[in-house]
């Protein structure tokens, strides 16, 4: 993806998967950042995500010959290398045997051996190593380790749900416990000298899964690399402070920093809400209630990523989220009309188009205001849109009713309102 000037390959961790890896907004967009200055190039290694299953874990000379082959295949002479975490050792070892390939290296969370040793203290002691393999045994498919990975997001019950079925899709037990068993027997220590392209180190200064002090090693131990140690404790890079890292990848790799997204943007905004949610909270009870909602959040959930939404704010039985297209926004409304159908329940949607301020992760402006004014006049199982989205759609074969005009509270000028015909 991308079509900038030189290209970026990607080595991932112990497991991936090319799809399910664009369900986590984080991931997008990290992935999408590193395509405004590259053309960046993703792959599941052997025995991971949709690539061919194999019978016990590949070694490093084998995924060397991976990323040799994946560059054939996408006509890539020569490339920047990306290798997070598990990914680096095997980086290392390729841009030292291929150098002619490898216009730059960069190392994110990693080490040069994960064993602790005693001329290698950084490393994990054994006892842990075996504790984390417990742990995988026993709660991999089900969100393991996401409390070291990304221990910011660890609270928050979609990344969690993402986190599981990311580790399902990504690789099975077996697999996972054969490529943990080879981190154990990785060593690269003696290659680091023999690296002779420009290298950027970048670690987190709490990471719980690999520690600082094994990525300063890797800096010190190559010649002229550049080391960048950010404060934090989340392993996984599109956790955290992302921008920060990504500033440093692309001013290494590009010779400049461009400016990060614009503090205001063109969206539409998409409200979403349960049509009388406190009677039948009342009807159900608690427990039941609960359970429908959490089915309720994880089928708008699906919708919003399968349509390219971005989720703002999850709040009580409802949603706002935006979206760069107004008409995928509204056929993602109007699936989730149906989703949620199917459950019993009905909802409402207003969406308008408009500039809205970026605040972070959340969004502001007038542009946020009439949108909720909109979905708050919607009625039960309707897609209710202003007169900006419906011109902004011509064209896109949706069909509208005209509901009228309205003065929208706190908002200048009436507002022609039109309801999507389903």
């Amino acid at each position: 993806m991308g079509d900038g000037p030189f290209d970026l390959v990607l080595v991932p961790g112990f497991v991936s998967h090319v799809e399910e890896m664009w369900e986590e907004p984080n991931l997008a967009r990290f992935f999408g950042r590193l395509a405004t200055f590259s053309r960046l190039i993703v792959f599941d290694k052997r025995g991971t995500g949709l690539s061919d299953p194999v019978t016990g874990a590949p070694t490093l000379e084998e995924r060397m010959d991976d990323v040799r082959a994946v560059m054939d295949a996408v006509g890539s002479a020569r490339a920047a290398l990306f290798g997070i975490s598990e990914g680096g050792p095997m980086s290392i070892l390729f841009a030292a045997t291929y150098p002619e390939r490898v216009s730059a290296l960069v190392l994110y969370g990693t080490t040069a051996r994960f064993l602790v040793d005693r001329d290698f203290p950084c490393g994990v002691p054994p006892e842990r190593f075996e504790a984390l393999l417990a742990v995988i045994e026993q709660d991999w498919g089900r969100g393991a380790l996401l409390e070291m990975f990304a221990p910011t997001v660890a609270d928050d019950q979609r990344t969690r749900e993402w986190w599981g079925r990311f580790q399902r899709h990504a690789a099975s037990p077996g697999m996972v416990r054969g490529l943990m068993e080879l981190l154990a027997e990785i060593d690269v220590r003696a290659v680091l000298p023999a690296i002779r392209v420009p290298t950027l180190v970048l670690h987190r200064t709490k990471d719980r899964a690999v520690p600082v002090a094994a990525g300063r090693y890797v800096a010190e131990h190559i010649p002229g690399a550049r080391f960048f140690e950010q404060p934090g404790i989340d392993h996984t890079p599109w956790f955290g402070e992302a921008d920060a890292l990504l500033d440093e990848i692309e001013e290494f790799l590009t010779g400049a920093r461009h400016s990060r997204e614009p503090d205001r943007v063109l969206a539409t905004v998409l409200f979403t809400d349960i049509v009388g949610s406190t009677e039948v909270a009342a009807r159900l009870g608690d427990r039941k209630w609960h359970d429908l909602l959490d089915a309720h959040n994880s089928a708008v959930r699906r919708e919003l990523a399968r349509f390219g939404g971005r989720e703002i704010a999850a709040a009580g039985d409802g949603f706002l989220a935006t979206f760069d297209g107004p008409a995928r926004a509204i056929r993602c409304a109007c699936a989730i009309e149906k989703v949620v159908a199917a459950l019993g329940i009905a909802v409402r949607a207003g969406l308008h188009t408009g500039e809205c301020e970026l605040m972070g992760e959340d969004v502001g402006g007038i542009a946020v205001h009439i949108g909720a004014r909109v979905a708050a006049l919607a009625g039960g199982g309707e897609v209710l849109v202003s007169s900006t989205v419906k011109d902004l759609v011509a064209g896109s074969e949706l069909a509208f009713v005209e509901r009228g005009s309205h003065v929208l509270k706190g908002v200048p000028d009436e507002w022609r309102l039109f309801a999507v015909e389903q």
